[in-house]
């Protein structure tokens, strides 16, 4: 058997990128499975929505942005903590950086380890990795919600809390008037999920719930494509909560039953493949993921901080 190589090290073919119009001033660029990013035009400011890993990669979504619009960026939002979300934050000269409390703890705690493992993980994300000045620090944080007037016709921009997820700091980005949704990692369409960090059951139940209440028509999850009309919005909710379901069951079957983590890894991959073994980093994400459940029902509460050194021992001991 080939050996699989280190999570998304060998993946390093550039991913074709499209920037699509959403609404009125209202943009989302997607990339064939890598991170999603957006923006909002107000009346004479932008709120952007994510960052990117590094302030190259950053400024090359600005520069597609432009031939848009020339706003400045007022306010960057950013949905967590994770280092390819947030690294890229300089380039956008934004004046005001938008973050849940609970990411600005989480970057203070463990922002320099996720730095180091993420860019382990995803070296092609890290274009320019140089270029980073140094860990992203929100400006204003909040707790459950936080609105931005747009001016003008353009309506309101509301931020929420829905709840411990993907991480226990997830927000999302809310357009009443024009009922699109920027769900963050949240959730994914057609993308495997990443939850080495997540709270499992709250996620797969009373936060989604609260992602689906919004009743979006639009919706931009952190990887894949958008998800347009309800049908399709709430396909990808659901689908996400699948994905988190079937994990606590096999999971939580092979720990009830006295098994290993390495046992409760090939059943979850076993239960998984057929319908999402084909989409974006599964094979990368599904080590850590079950790590982190076996964990979480094992009674840790909090996620264990993932370093590289980490990292490599997971990999070697689910994946090797």
């Amino acid at each position: 058997m080939t050996e699989k190589a280190f999570a998304s090290s060998a993946d390093l073919e550039e991913k074709q990128r499209t920037l699509e119009v959403l609404a009125d001033g209202v943009y989302a660029l997607t990339a064939q499975g890598d991170p999603n990013i957006g923006a909002i035009e107000g009346e004479d400011f932008l709120v952007c929505f994510e960052a990117l890993a590094t302030p190259v990669a950053a400024r090359e979504w600005l520069a597609e942005l432009r031939k848009h619009t020339g706003k400045p960026v007022r306010y960057l939002v950013l949905s967590h903590y994770h280092a390819v979300r947030v690294l890229g934050a300089s380039a956008f000269d934004a004046e005001v950086i938008v973050a849940h409390e609970n990411t600005r703890a989480l970057i203070a705690e463990r922002g320099i380890a996720d730095w180091e493992s993420e860019f382990g993980r995803m070296p092609r994300l890290a274009k320019g990795a140089e270029s980073v000045p140094g860990l992203t620090w929100p400006t204003l944080t909040f707790s459950d919600r936080l609105t931005i007037e747009l001016g003008g016709e353009r309506g309101e921009l509301e931020l929420h809390h829905c709840g411990r997820g993907h991480t226990e700091g997830d927000l999302v980005a809310w357009l009443p008037k024009q009922r699109i949704l920027y769900a963050g990692d949240l959730v994914e369409a057609e993308a495997a999920l990443y939850t080495g960090d997540a709270f499992h059951r709250d996620w797969s139940s009373s936060t989604l719930d609260r992602v689906r209440e919004f009743g979006a028509e639009t919706l931009i999850g952190g990887r894949g494509g958008v998800s347009r009309g309800r049908e399709a919005v709430d396909a990808a909710i659901e689908q996400t909560r699948h994905f988190l379901t079937v994990m606590l069951r096999e999971v939580g079957a092979v720990r009830d039953a006295g098994g290993t983590l390495k046992e409760a890894f090939e059943r979850t991959h076993a239960a998984l493949h057929e319908r999402y073994g084909h989409w974006p980093i599964f094979e990368h994400c599904l080590p850590f993921d079950v790590s982190r459940l076996w964990d979480e029902l094992s009674g840790i509460e909090r996620p264990v901080i993932w370093t590289a050194e980490r990292d490599r021992e997971v990999w070697a001991r689910l994946q090797g």
